[in-house]
C-alpha cells in the first residue's frame, strides 16, 4: 500500500463565471521513502497539489489518503494532528517566527505535540548541531543568513520525526552555494529513509529527485522514475501523550507564547492597556474618594455623639417660634435617666455671651452641659481637666474652652489653665482646653465654652428651662425604637402635647451613608463606562493584531497547532493585557492617592480591598469577553489562506 494515495483529485477556486479549475482529475501514489519532485510552470497547479498533500488545503472532489487514512472526512484538528505527527514543511520563505530564536522555532512543532521541555531542548540542539548551526541556537532569524534560516526550517520539519518532508521551492530564495547545501541535506534525509516531496519550477533542482512528476494546466503530463526500487524506510511518527499533564503543559506553553507576543510588540500592548489603565484607575480612585469623604462626614457625625438622640423645644429646626417655647426642664432629663433603655442623659442650656479677658472682649457661645457631655460628643482634652459631677452639684464657676478661644485670648502664649475670664461680668476659672477638630459641624471660627449647666442656669442666665436634652441609648437597644419611646414618654409628661422634636444621630448617619454611597455608585458607573470603552479598544486592537499576525497563525497551523492552541494563545494574550492594565491602574490610583493626600487636608482617599479585587477581576473578565472574538477568529483561519498573507 502506498504512503500517499491521490485519486481523481479536483480543485476549483472562485464562484460562478470566475470559477477556475486548477487541478483536474489528478491520480498519484507515492511510496514510503521515495524522493519525488513535482515540477511545473507558475499557475500549473503544483503548489495547490502540494498544499493538498500537506493537508493545508482540501480538494473540491476526489480522495486523498495518508497511509490508508482518508483525509476528506477529517476536521481541522484531525488534519492538524496529521501535519504535526507525520509531515514536516520546508518553505521557500523559511516562515520562521521573528520573536523566537532558532531553538524555539525548531521546538515549536514539539510544543504542540506535548513533548516535555527538557526533551525538546535536547532534540532541537541535536538537530541544529547536525545541520551545522551549533552556537546559533539563541540567534533570532534576523541574525541568520538565508541559508541558515532554511536549515533552521529543515530542523523544524524534522522535530517531530519528519516522516514526510514537504519542500516548497526550498532553494528559491537562496544563492547557488546555499541552495546546493540544502539539496545535500535533502539527499541525506532521503538516504535516512524520509519520504520527500519537493515542488520546484527548476528542472535542474528537480533532477536531484528519484521521481519527477510534471504538471501543466492542472494535469499530470509526465511521471518518470530513475529507480523503481525504493529502499525500506523505518522513519515513524512520534506518539503524543494524552495525560492531564499534557493539557497543563499546553496551557503553560500558550501562556508563554502570549507573554512573548506581548513583549515583542511592547508599544502596541501598552496602547492596548491604556484604556484599561485609565478605567481601572478611575473606578478605584472614585471609590477611594467616596470612602474618604464618607469617613470624614461620619467622623464629624460621631463627634456629635454616636447612638444619641437630641431633644429640642419646638416643632423642628425650621420653627421660628421654637426659641419662645420653654417646655424642657431638668426634671424631664432626670425622668429620662430612669428609663431602662437609656445609658446617660445630659441636659443642655446655651446662650450667647460677651467674653472678656484683659482688654479683649469677644462674642462667644456658652454651653451649659452635664459632666457626661464630653464623652457622648467625643470631645477630648488638649490641656487641663474636664469638670465632674461635683462641679455640677456645687454650681462651680469653672469653664472648658475650645482651641479657638485659646488662640484668641492667649495668643501671647500665656497658659490658659487657672486664668479667670469674665462672661457677662461673671468670673469663671479656665480648667481645660479642648482639642481642635472635635466640634462636629460647628463653625470652625466660633468661640465655644462649656460649663456645668447648673452654673449657667443658677448663676449666669437665671433660666429655669433647658434648651436641649442629649440622651445616649444603650448599645444593644435599637435607636429608632428608643426614639419612639422617648417621644411617647415626654408627650405624656407634657400633658399629651408634643411641644418638642428629636434628632437621631444614627438616622443622620444612615442618610449620609446612603447619599454618599449613591454618589459613589453613580460616579463609579461613569468610570465603568470608560472601562468598557477600554475593553472595546482591546477588542479592536486584538482584531487588528489577528490581521497583522495572520501569517504567524498560518505558520503555527502548518506545523500542527490545533484551533484550541490558537484560541488559547490569543485569549490569554488579551486577558494578560487587561490584567496587567488592571494592576497598573490600581498602582496608578495609589500614586494619585499619595499626591491627593499630600495636598488635601480635609480628608484622605481610603482604599477598599473589595473595590481593588473587583477592579482587577473586572479587567480580567473584560479580557475574556472582548478577547474571545478576536481569538476565535484567529483559530478559525484557513491555514493556506493565512500562509498566503504578507
Amino acid at each position: 500500500m502506498s504512503l500517499l494515495e491521490i485519486k481523481n483529485i479536483n480543485r476549483w477556486f472562485g464562484q460562478g463565471e470566475s470559477r477556475v479549475h486548477v487541478l483536474k482529475d489528478i491520480n498519484l501514489s507515492i511510496e514510503k521513502g521515495d524522493f519525488v519532485a513535482i515540477i511545473g510552470q507558475s499557475g500549473s497547479g503544483k503548489s495547490t497539489l502540494m498544499n493538498i498533500i500537506g493537508c493545508l488545503d482540501v480538494p473540491s472532489s476526489g480522495s486523498y489518503k495518508i497511509d490508508g487514512i482518508e483525509t476528506a472526512s477529517m476536521n481541522s484538528d484531525e488534519l492538524a494532528a496529521l501535519r504535526r505527527q507525520r509531515l514536516g514543511f520546508i518553505f521557500q520563505r523559511y516562515n520562521l517566527l521573528g520573536m523566537l530564536d532558532a531553538r524555539e522555532n525548531v521546538e515549536l512543532p514539539a510544543v504542540y505535540a506535548g513533548m516535555p521541555q527538557h526533551q525538546r531542548h535536547q532534540r532541537a540542539d541535536e538537530l541544529l548541531n547536525r545541520l551545522g548551526l551549533a552556537g546559533k541556537e539563541e540567534n533570532k532569524p534576523s541574525a541568520l543568513s538565508g541559508g541558515q534560516q532554511q536549515r533552521v526550517s529543515i530542523a523544524r520539519a524534522l522535530m517531530n520525526g519528519g516522516e514526510i518532508i514537504l519542500a516548497d521551492e526550498p532553494t528559491g530564495a537562496l544563492d547557488t552555494a546555499s541552495g546546493q547545501n540544502v539539496m545535500d541535506i535533502l539527499h541525506q534525509l532521503h538516504r535516512q529513509g524520509h519520504t520527500i516531496v519537493m515542488v520546484t519550477h527548476d528542472p535542474g533542482i528537480a533532477a536531484n529527485a528519484n521521481r519527477v512528476i510534471e504538471i501543466r494546466d492542472g494535469e499530470v503530463i509526465a511521471d518518470h522514475s530513475k529507480n523503481s526500487h525504493i529502499a525500506a524506510s523505518y522513519i515513524e511518527c512520534m506518539p503524543e501523550p494524552k495525560s492531564w499533564l499534557f493539557y497543563k503543559d499546553q496551557l503553560f506553553e500558550s501562556f508563554k507564547m502570549s507573554v512573548q507576543a506581548i513583549l515583542a510588540h511592547k508599544m502596541r500592548s501598552l496602547l492596548t492597556m491604556l484604556g484599561i489603565i485609565i478605567g481601572i484607575a478611575s473606578v478605584v480612585s472614585v471609590v477611594a474618594l467616596g470612602r474618604g469623604s464618607q469617613a470624614k462626614i461620619l467622623e464629624n457625625i460621631n463627634a456629635m455623639g454616636t447612638n444619641t438622640i437630641s431633644i429640642y423645644p419646638g416643632k423642628g429646626f425650621g420653627d421660628r417660634h421654637s426659641g419662645r417655647i420653654k417646655t424642657l426642664t431638668v426634671a424631664d432629663a432626670e425622668a429620662l435617666k430612669q428609663q431602662d433603655y437609656v445609658d446617660s442623659v445630659t441636659p443642655g442650656s446655651t446662650m450667647g455671651s460677651t467674653l472678656t479677658y484683659g482688654n479683649q472682649s469677644l462674642t462667644a457661645q456658652l454651653f451649659g452641659v452635664g459632666e457626661q457631655y464630653f464623652d457622648v460628643r467625643g470631645i477630648t482634652l488638649d490641656q487641663g481637666r474636664l469638670f465632674d459631677a461635683n462641679d455640677v452639684v456645687q454650681n462651680n464657676q469653672v469653664v472648658v474652652i475650645d482651641d479657638n478661644t485659646r488662640n484668641k485670648l492667649f495668643a501671647d502664649g500665656t497658659n490658659p489653665l487657672g486664668q479667670v475670664i469674665l462672661l457677662n461680668q461673671r468670673p469663671l476659672t479656665v480648667i481645660g482646653v479642648a482639642n481642635a477638630n472635635n466640634m462636629g459641624f460647628a463653625d470652625s471660627d466660633s468661640l465655644q465654652l462649656w460649663m456645668p449647666y447648673t452654673t449657667l442656669m443658677n448663676r449666669i442666665s437665671g433660666n429655669k428651662y433647658i434648651s436641649s436634652v442629649m440622651v445616649k441609648i444603650k448599645d444593644q437597644v435599637n435607636s429608632q425604637t428608643a426614639e419612639r419611646s422617648i417621644v411617647a414618654f415626654l408627650t405624656a409628661r407634657h400633658g399629651g402635647t408634643e411641644d418638642f422634636f428629636t434628632r437621631n444621630s444614627d438616622t443622620i448617619k444612615q442618610a449620609i451613608e446612603s447619599t454618599t454611597g449613591t454618589m459613589t455608585l453613580l460616579i463609579s458607573c461613569i468610570a465603568l463606562i470608560s472601562l468598557v470603552v477600554g475593553g472595546i479598544g482591546v477588542m479592536n486592537i486584538m482584531l487588528v493584531s489577528v490581521t497583522e499576525r495572520t501569517r504567524e497563525i498560518g505558520i503555527r497551523m502548518a506545523i500542527g497547532a490545533r484551533q484550541r492552541n490558537i484560541l488559547e494563545q490569543f485569549l490569554i494574550e488579551a486577558v494578560l493585557i487587561c490584567l496587567i492594565g488592571g494592576l497598573t491602574g490600581v498602582l496608578l490610583s495609589f500614586i494619585i492617592s499619595v499626591l491627593f493626600n499630600s495636598l488635601a487636608k480635609d480628608f484622605a482617599m481610603s482604599f477598599s480591598t473589595m473595590s481593588i479585587v473587583m477592579a482587577v477581576l473586572c479587567s480580567t473578565i473584560i479580557g475574556v469577553i472582548f478577547g474571545f472574538m478576536p481569538a476565535r477568529n484567529a483559530s478559525r483561519l484557513n491555514p493556506i489562506d493565512a500562509l498566503s498573507r504578507d
